[in-house]
């Protein structure tokens, strides 16, 4: 296994009076893909806003790239090169796509200033992209502000990228090109932990898996080991792959 990119040790998190959280232990290798499993109301959402210090840990560590990051703000935490998107996927949706991406990309003052290499190849990611540029995001379809959300979260390039259900709602088309832009994103380098449900979706693009039980990782190892075991499956998630 590669070198770990991202390390959760022991992590409890409160919400209010709820204990969400009971003690998670996560690895994610650098340069691949961690599909992040479980029923539903697992923690697995906790788990994410928790790395990205939207709830803070009330116990236990995160690290990033061997930095301590457990109490950092959500934006220092981003800086570090870590992007995040949520299920809801909080797209603008008065705001054109155009201006979607410019508020993503940091360092440019208007959208002559985004890396113009780096955005042909999101177009080639992501053809509605290009083509819904000037129109309003709210007009976009399910899969549409899926494909703009994760745009949005690879504008400039970051190390770690962070999604929540990307094929939820969304049409088998779009879940195969979803899947395709996936794994260019991975072979680019960039290393992704995703939330999934979709089991055929984890299976195609998952290199290690962990599972989510009652607040807590129950199972982790290679994603092809717990594929192959249907006993595992039925016993952790209620279902075979």
């Amino acid at each position: 296994m590669s070198e770990a990119l991202l390390t959760l040790e022991g992590v409890q998190t409160h919400i209010g009076a709820y204990h969400i959280l009971h003690g998670v232990d996560l690895v994610v290798p650098k340069g691949q893909l961690t599909m992040l499993l479980g029923r539903n109301g697992a923690g697995k959402t906790t788990t994410l806003r928790t790395i990205m210090g939207l709830w803070h840990a009330s116990q236990g560590s995160v690290r990033f790239a061997g930095q301590d990051i457990t109490a950092l703000r959500t934006p220092d935490i981003a800086a570090l090169g870590i992007a995040y998107v949520p299920e809801t996927m909080g797209i603008f949706s008065d705001l054109t796509v155009k201006e979607n991406m410019l508020l993503a990309a940091r360092s440019a003052k208007n959208a002559d200033g985004i890396d113009d290499t780096r955005l042909q190849w999101i177009f080639q990611l992501f053809p509605a992209v290009e083509k819904f540029w000037n129109h309003p995001a709210g007009k976009l379809s399910g899969g549409q502000k899926q494909m703009l959300a994760v745009s949005r979260a690879i504008v400039e390039p970051r190390e770690l990228l962070i999604i929540d259900e990307p094929s939820k709602g969304l049409a088998p088309v779009m879940i195969n090109n979803m899947i395709d832009a996936f794994a260019q994103l991975k072979a680019s380098g960039v290393t992704i932990l995703l939330v999934e449900q979709n089991i055929h979706f984890a299976q195609r693009l998952g290199d290690t898996v962990a599972v989510m039980d009652n607040g807590r990782v129950v199972h982790s190892g290679s994603m092809a080991a717990f594929s192959a075991d249907e006993q595992l499956q039925q016993s952790l998630l209620g279902l075979a792959l």
